[in-house]
C-alpha cells in the first residue's frame, strides 16, 4: 500500500520535477559552489513559481546553512536543501479525525470558478463516505447553474443527498437549509460548495461572509474547517487569490488541485510561508482516490528524486 501512495505522488509530480527540479542534477554536478550556483538554484524555484519572496528566503537560509557548515561542495548542498524544504511544508492533522470532531463536521469550500473545488467536495465526499461517514453535499454556489447540475450528478452517482439551491438564489439559504437538515438527518460530514466568481470579488466576499455567519447560526461553532482550493496550475495567482477569500473566511486549510497537470508545484513551498496555512489534500489526478492527504516527505521525495 505505502508503495503503491509513494507511486502516485511520484507520478504525480511527474511534470514539476520533469521541467523545473531535474536543473538540480546539473547544479549540484558542479564542484565548487560558486556565485552562480546561488543564481541557477533561485531561478530554478521562481521558474518552479515558488514566489519571489520564498525563494529569496530559501537561498538566503541555505547560504547560511553552507557558511556555518563550512561547505564549499556544491553536492554538500543536497541534504541541506531536502532539510529547507522539508522545514517549510507544515504535516497536516489527518481529515479523517478531524471529520471526527462535531456530527455534522461541516466544512466550506471556497476558491475561484476552474480551480477544481466543485469536483474536490464530491471526491471528498466518496471519499468520507467510503470511510463509512454519512455524507451530505450543499450546492450553495447559486450563480452558476453548472455547478449545481455538477453536483446533483455527483450526489446520484455516490447516492449522497444534495441540498440545493435556485440559480440566482440566496447562497447563504442554502447553507442554512443544509445545515439544519445535516442536524436532523444524523449527517456525519456536510461539505457546503461556495461561488468563486472573482469579477465582483467585493459582493462575492461579503456573500461568503453571510455564509460563513448563517452556518455558525445554524450549528454553533460551524463551519468547523474552510477549505481552499488551489488550483496548481496557476501558481503564484492562486496565492493572491488565497490571501482575499484568507481576508473574508477563516481559512483554515489548502486543497492543492491539479498537481498532476502543472509544473508549478513549487507553489506549495510558499503557501505555508506566506498564507501560515497548511496543506490538507493535493490532487494527483482524476480519479477520487487521486485525492491524497498531503504527505509533505512524499511530496519533498516526488519533486527531488532523480531518475
Amino acid at each position: 500500500m505505502g508503495e503503491n501512495i509513494f507511486k502516485k505522488w511520484i507520478k504525480g509530480l511527474d511534470k514539476t520535477r520533469k521541467v523545473t527540479f531535474s536543473r538540480l542534477a546539473s547544479i549540484f554536478g558542479t564542484n565548487e559552489i560558486t556565485n552562480e550556483t546561488w543564481d541557477e538554484l533561485e531561478e530554478m524555484f521562481l521558474q518552479a513559481d515558488a514566489g519571489v519572496e520564498t525563494t529569496e528566503s530559501i537561498i538566503e537560509s541555505m547560504k547560511k546553512t553552507a557558511r556555518s557548515e563550512g561547505f564549499t561542495k556544491a553536492s554538500e548542498l543536497t541534504e541541506a536543501l531536502q532539510t529547507e524544504l522539508r522545514n517549510r511544508l507544515q504535516t497536516p492533522e489527518n481529515p479523517m479525525d478531524t471529520i471526527n470532531k462535531a456530527k455534522p463536521f461541516v466544512i466550506l469550500m471556497v476558491g475561484v470558478n476552474g480551480s477544481g473545488k466543485t469536483t474536490t467536495a464530491a471526491k471528498l465526499a466518496k471519499q468520507y463516505k467510503d470511510a463509512g461517514k454519512k455524507v451530505m453535499l450543499a450546492a450553495a454556489d447559486t450563480f452558476r447553474a453548472a455547478a449545481i447540475d455538477q453536483l446533483q450528478v455527483w450526489g446520484d452517482r455516490l447516492n449522497v443527498p444534495v441540498i440545493a439551491g435556485v440559480e440566482g438564489g440566496d447562497s447563504a439559504a442554502v447553507a442554512y437549509d443544509a445545515t439544519t437538515s445535516a442536524i436532523a438527518r444524523g449527517i456525519d460530514v456536510l461539505i457546503i460548495d461556495t461561488a468563486g466568481r472573482l469579477q465582483s470579488r467585493y459582493n462575492l466576499m461579503e456573500e461568503l461572509k453571510k455564509v460563513y455567519r448563517v452556518t455558525g447560526k445554524a450549528l454553533p461553532g460551524a463551519p468547523h474547517a474552510v477549505w481552499i482550493v488551489l488550483d496548481a496550475t496557476t501558481g503564484q495567482n492562486a496565492m493572491s487569490q488565497a490571501k482575499a477569500f484568507k481576508e473574508a473566511v477563516k481559512v483554515d486549510g489548502v486543497i492543492l488541485s491539479k498537481l498532476d497537470t502543472s509544473a508549478k508545484g513549487g507553489m506549495a513551498f510558499s503557501i505555508a510561508g506566506e498564507l501560515g496555512l497548511p496543506i490538507i489534500y493535493a490532487g494527483l489526478g482524476e480519479k477520487s482516490e487521486d485525492l491524497m492527504v498531503f504527505d509533505p516527505d512524499n511530496f519533498i521525495e516526488g519533486v527531488l528524486k532523480t531518475e
